[in-house]
Formats: C-alpha cells, structure tokens, sequence
C-alpha cells in the first residue's frame, strides 16, 4: 500500500476519534450546563436578613405583650395632704385657750406627784421645767400666725396649726375634732410629749403617767 493511503486512512481514523469524544462529551455537558440555572436558586446565600425596627413612639408608655401602658396599683392608697384650717380670729382663740387650758390641767397635776416639774401659765405662754435633766418647754400661742408655737430642750422650736380632722377639713360644726399639727411631718403636740416625755396627753387626768 502506498504511503499516499496511508496518510489518508490515518487522517479518517482521527476524525472518527474526535467524533467519538464529542459525542460523548457533548451532552454530558449540555445536561450539567441546562441543570445548573435550575439548582442555582437553591444554593445557600450569605445574604443578611432585614433588620428589624421598634418604634420608641411616646404613646407606649410601657413594656407589656401588647404594647398597652402598665394598669395603676389598686393597693396603693393616696398620701392625704393636711392643711391649716381656715379659721375667724375668734374661733383661734377659742380652740387655742381650750386646748392650752387642758394642756395645763395635765401638767398641773403631774406637777402634785413629782418634785421635778414646775409648771406656770400667764398670758397665753406655758412653761414647763422637767428639772436638769431633761430641760424647759415654752409653749404659747401666735394670733398673727394663728399657731401654736413650742419649744423644746430635745427637738428645738416648732409651729403647730390647726387642723380639722375628718372627710372635710373645712367644716367646723364641731372645733373639737381638730388637733394643733407641725405640717412639716404631721406630728401633733401631743405626740411630741408622748415620744419625749412619755406623757399620754390623750387619757384622763391623773391617768396618764409620766417619767
């Protein structure tokens, strides 16, 4: 056989073998390159999902599931606020006098029991000595203000103004259900010679004890 032939069957014998390799190739490659758009959704993304925003709006006025502002406290009960009674010049000195002179009557008689109390009373100022040991309390009354004024050896001066007890502040039908009160802390003068003195200003005569 000729070389010229030979030439000739190698070069059909190649094209042969790259049709072989293209045909089975080729749709591998087709089928992967159609497949890939369609899986490519489902391939995991790094994406960051949306933040989200809470709103500081002022009409929240609290933290609860449903947004709804918290429900007041049934079991808290309102702090009342006492005030001087408003009182004619003339009902002062009435409630005032009254309550100095029973004032007087209870120290008077702790002053026949014990040797140690002194106890005068002119012109509307009471003094009272309960000896060295404890000291003077000074207490008179103060029409301009409408107070009772005191002084004490162990807590210094106060203020006391009338104050009617009850519902109503206001309505005096009964001058006797008030009480002298220092207003910076609601105390009355008689519990001020109950904590310092241990006198019950509240019981009978002659009941009350004392130091």
């Amino acid at each position: 056989m000729s070389s010229t032939s030979l030439a000739g069957i190698a070069r059909a014998a190649g094209r042969g073998l790259r049709t072989t390799r293209i045909a089975r190739v080729g749709p591998s490659s087709f089928a992967i390159t159609s497949i890939l758009p369609k899986l490519s959704p489902s391939l995991p993304t790094t994406a960051t999902a949306p933040s989200r925003f809470f709103s500081t709006s002022p009409k929240h006025n609290g933290i609860t599931p449903d947004n709804a502002p918290p429900k007041p406290r049934d079991d808290i009960t309102p702090e009342v606020t006492k005030t001087a009674a408003e009182i004619t010049d003339s009902e002062y000195h009435t409630v005032a006098d009254e309550y100095l002179e029973r004032l007087v009557s209870h120290l008077e008689d702790i002053q026949d029991s014990r040797e140690d109390v002194d106890v005068e009373y002119s012109a509307g100022v009471l003094t009272v000595s309960f000896g060295g040991n404890v000291g003077t309390y000074v207490i008179n009354k103060q029409p301009p203000n409408k107070q009772i004024w005191l002084s004490s050896p162990k807590s210094g001066p106060k203020r006391y103004d009338y104050v009617v007890l009850g519902d109503s502040q206001h309505e005096k039908q009964d001058t006797a259900a008030g009480e002298w009160m220092y207003l910076r802390d609601n105390s009355t003068i008689n519990q001020l010679f109950l904590n310092e003195l241990g006198i019950d200003l509240n019981l009978p005569n002659g009941e009350y004890g004392g130091q």
